[in-house]
């Protein structure tokens, strides 16, 4: 281990330095949050029907009495996992598992902001929440299964999609892994007094970093995220080899 060690005078006198770096970035962040905020929204005038643990429920149904949804776009689809997939049969991407995890406890709180948050995939319901069960998450789970939500809002990809080789994704079309029918990301929508529902914005790829408090905390410590070789060091929590 060899890293640049100085007086304690210079490291104040470094760290201020930094600091004036970071309060920076905290305006600039908050400048950004708020032009976030400020997006033109769309209306959902298409109808999707999802199935969770009280049967089949419309997209409005699922903001429970609240009047923002935050949805979790999961890798998860059992007719196409493979071995080369990061998702199985009977368990959900374990990137998109640490996704979770990170906002499990998070959940309660934002529903004391008018946040409802869920996850949704293409994965049967009753094998979606057998995985919800074991991971012990309080959020609700629903299956897209059978609508064109996941593919409207380009999280999975068609078969002819796959053939061709490439798809939409973080707005711009871009080639795709062969056989990776599925690809992360998060949708936010509002839902008006009269009931109509709007997206009001989604984010995919590094546009997901924000969202994961674990990655906030190793971005502050000296080894940082670690990943020289991606993010296969993850594991589904339940699956650490120690």
């Amino acid at each position: 281990m060899e890293h640049r060690v100085v007086s304690h005078d210079e490291w104040v006198a470094a760290r201020k330095q930094h600091l004036l770096d970071e309060k920076e970035f905290t305006k600039e962040r908050d400048r950004l949050s708020q032009a976030r905020r400020d997006l033109p929204w769309e209306l959902v005038d298409k109808s999707y029907t999802f199935e969770g643990a009280k049967g089949k429920v419309t997209l409005g149904e699922m903001f429970d009495g609240r009047g923002q949804l935050v949805m979790y776009h999961a890798m998860f689809n059992p007719d196409t996992a493979s071995e080369h997939t990061t998702w199985t049969k009977d368990a959900p991407c374990m990137v998109c598992s640490y996704w979770m995890d990170n906002f499990e406890r998070a959940v309660v709180h934002l529903n004391h902001r008018d946040v409802t948050m869920v996850a949704s995939s293409l994965a049967p319901f009753s094998v979606f929440e057998a995985y919800r069960k074991r991971m012990g998450w309080t959020f609700p789970v629903y299956s897209a299964r059978g609508s064109d939500f996941n593919f409207d809002y380009h999280v999975s990809f068609t078969p002819e999609q796959l053939e061709e080789g490439k798809a939409e994704y973080n707005y711009r079309v871009d080639p795709v892994t062969p056989g990776f029918s599925e690809a992360p990301g998060l949708s936010v929508f509002r839902k008006a007094e009269d009931g109509k529902v709007y997206h009001t914005y989604s984010a995919f790829a590094r546009g997901l970093d924000l969202l994961n408090a674990t990655y906030n905390y190793l971005d502050v410590v000296p080894k940082g995220r670690d990943e020289t070789e991606g993010a296969m060091w993850i594991h589904r929590r339940d699956e650490y080899p120690d």
